[in-house]
């Protein structure tokens, strides 16, 4: 692989980031209209039913998906459907869009994790800064769940017990999501292809058959419609390009940029969803970037290649 195609898989990771800006808020918007699951199942449908033609269309995605390693194709792809399922069931139950914001900001604190995770089981060398730096991030968590009261132990659990599944299934998405990236590395390395194209069919299958189970048939219109289109169209193509980026991009530069993604979600939310960000949100917003920065700054890529067992 050159190094020029490195840099196109680690710009089309920055792009990735750009439009995962825009989907805490129009996944919560779908929601409000037909319900969590419809709407990850429609906007997982969309984005499947891209993935499906795409492979049809093309013999060699074909072949290089069945040379990909079975433990990657499983375990990443376990983690895939989780994650997708967890964050919009975390989006669409959140109590009011106030909520949404701090549901959305738990969320992203993957990129945080996901510099732990490279440093666990990437084998990268990581300095004194990283300790400190992700308790920082989570301590702008913190920040964020304690919903611009005085900041104590007290008013962080009375919060966070208002909701508590709403924002453990959050932080689950924070979580799970640096695991995948980092296990898409060891597992599948600098592959020219992932499998993508299988986890998110795979994904619109399993929430289909929950909304199916859980969810009356909702009423649809062309405002939800639209908006379902453009996240199905988004989440195929960003996830498609995140893949790339952490097989053969530079993970920890590409990791680095993601920690803007709170700062660019929560911007996006509060426009698109007209509800004004708090001051400890947007100061805790800014503790959880800082601390992602740090994170990336204490992590050295001069390392050893991932490790293929």
């Amino acid at each position: 692989m050159t190094t020029r195609d490195s840099a196109l898989a680690s710009a089309g990771g920055f792009l990735a980031i750009l439009l995962w800006s825009a989907t805490i808020a129009v996944a919560r918007s779908i929601s409000e209209q037909v319900g969590p699951l419809t709407a990850g199942a429609a906007v997982c449908c969309v984005s499947g039913a891209l993935a499906v033609v795409r492979l049809a269309l093309s013999g060699q995605r074909r072949r290089r998906i069945r040379r990909l390693p079975l433990k990657y194709v499983l375990g990443c792809g376990a983690l895939f459907v989780a994650y997708m399922l967890a964050l919009y069931l975390a989006v669409g139950l959140a109590d009011g869009r106030q909520q949404v914001l701090e549901v959305g900001l738990l969320n992203y604190l993957w990129p945080a994790t996901t510099i732990l995770f490279t440093v666990l089981l990437l084998k990268k060398k990581a300095g004194l800064l990283l300790l400190p730096a992700t308790l920082m991030a989570l301590c702008g968590v913190f920040l964020v769940l304690t919903q611009g009261e005085d900041v104590s132990w007290h008013s962080f659990t009375r919060n966070v017990a208002t909701k508590p599944a709403v924002y453990a299934l959050a932080l689950y998405a924070g979580v799970s999501w640096g695991l995948y990236s980092a296990l898409t590395r060891r597992w599948a390395g600098r592959q020219a292809q992932g499998a993508v194209d299988i986890f998110l069919p795979a994904t619109a299958v399993v929430l289909v058959v929950l909304c199916l189970l859980l969810e009356d048939g909702p009423e649809w219109t062309v405002r939800a419609a639209g908006e379902t289109a453009f996240l199905g169209l988004a989440t195929y193509v960003a996830y498609g390009l995140w893949d790339g980026a952490m097989r053969r991009g530079n993970v920890v530069m590409v990791a680095a940029g993601s920690y803007l993604t709170p700062l660019l979600s929560t911007l996006v939310t509060s426009l698109y969803l007209s509800v004004a960000a708090e001051r400890s949100l947007w100061i805790g917003c800014a503790v959880l970037v800082a601390g992602s920065l740090l994170s990336w700054l204490s992590v050295s890529d001069e390392r050893h290649a991932p490790e293929m067992p």
